[in-house]
């Protein structure tokens, strides 16, 4: 039996900065492959070689990722400055309308890093640039030195809502994550519901109210370790199984 797809937003890059490319990380594919149990299809997101269109109907389910170029602030009604870092206003054309057409179609989801920040701009949030210069607020950014195994370190605390559906799943109302943004929200939109703080009250878990699919969504990057973390596995497990029942879902749905 034919493994679901999951569509995995891949970022653009300069090779020995001549060279574009449209590139993946690897950790996100074996995610999606050996926790999800899906089949992963990375995505060139750029409006000039796929549609939104295109993509509901070939992917089951998507996974955004994390990237270095954050949301341009227009987006939520702001403008560029320093701070806000480098952009890709070509994912932003994809990712933005992507997101509102599968929660309404109830198509599942999961927002990672930059992704979660996609989600959270996409039904109306605005964004902090830089959130380590915040009263009070921590550094959330990757450490600049070290092995990658340093760089995606266990780092902080994550408390989740009582009761909530990040508790719910995960089994504990406190996990330890990894912390790897600049960014976070700011001013959360009407339907974004959050349900993960940090120790210095940064939301790192979001999902959309009254939404009819999985839409969860993390500031930080599960998909380190993920057959082996114990919230990372969760997530991930959680992501697969509502992909596989949008993809067995009958077949008049699926045309709609």
């Amino acid at each position: 039996m034919a493994r679901p797809i999951v569509g995995i937003i891949g970022n653009a890059y300069l090779i020995n900065d001549q060279y574009p490319a449209h590139a993946g990380g690897t950790m996100n594919s074996e995610a999606v492959a050996e926790v999800s149990g899906a089949m992963p299809l990375l995505i060139p997101s750029d409006p000039r070689f796929v549609s939104v269109e295109e993509l509901l109907e070939t992917c089951d389910g998507f996974l955004f990722t994390g990237g270095r170029p954050n949301v341009h602030p227009e987006e939520y009604g702001e403008d560029a400055t320093e701070a806000h870092g480098e952009f890709d206003r070509a994912r932003d054309a994809i990712t933005l309308p992507l997101i509102r057409a599968l929660v309404e179609r109830g198509q599942p989801f999961l927002g990672v890093c930059r992704g979660f920040q996609e989600v959270a701009v996409a039904f109306g949030s605005t964004l902090h640039p830089e959130i380590r210069d915040l009263p009070g607020r921590m550094n959330h950014r990757m450490p600049p030195d070290g092995t990658l195994e340093e760089k995606f370190e266990l780092r902080h605390t994550v408390s989740f809502t009582q009761g909530g559906v990040f508790h719910e799943l995960m089994g504990a109302q406190e996990v330890l994550t990894n912390t790897l943004h600049g960014q976070g929200i700011k001013t959360p939109g009407t339907r974004v519901q959050i349900d993960g703080w940090a120790p210095d009250g940064t939301p790192e878990a979001i999902y959309i109210a009254d939404a009819p699919g999985f839409t969860l969504s993390v500031q930080w990057h599960p998909e380190w370790n993920a057959a082996n973390d114990p919230v990372s596995r969760p997530l991930f497990t959680a992501f697969g199984d509502a992909v596989r029942q949008w993809a067995a879902r009958p077949a008049l749905q699926k045309s709609a």
